[in-house]
């Protein structure tokens, strides 16, 4: 049987060079926000390419559209001034250059 990892959401989206890495969080049972908010802590990091990346958007943006076609969840639109970026396929020449450095490569 494989491995399974739960997940609250994604805490961050780094790219660096034709990298992404996604680090999945979970809220603390224990640990609490000035408000007495669970505070989200790190719990994984998926590492893919950067054209699985954008492959993997795509799929979940199909799955999105069929859960609010199906009436299972609603779209709302962002608020103004909500700081929103869509990713387009100019995005990744922002990065193209920067150098990996991650300790899982090595030059």
């Amino acid at each position: 049987m494989q491995e399974e990892v739960y997940s609250d959401g994604v805490a961050e989206i780094t790219v660096t060079g034709p990298i992404v890495r996604i680090d999945l969080m979970s809220l603390s049972p224990t640990e609490r926000d000035a408000r007495n908010n669970p505070k989200p802590v790190f719990r994984q990091r998926i590492v893919m390419p950067i054209d699985a990346f954008a492959n993997a958007v795509e799929l979940m943006q199909k799955a999105v559209n069929g859960l609010i076609e199906s009436g299972a969840i609603r779209q709302t639109p962002a608020a103004p001034g909500d700081n929103v970026h869509t990713l387009g396929a100019g995005d990744a020449a922002l990065v193209t250059g920067t150098r990996n450095t991650s300790p899982n490569f090595v030059s």
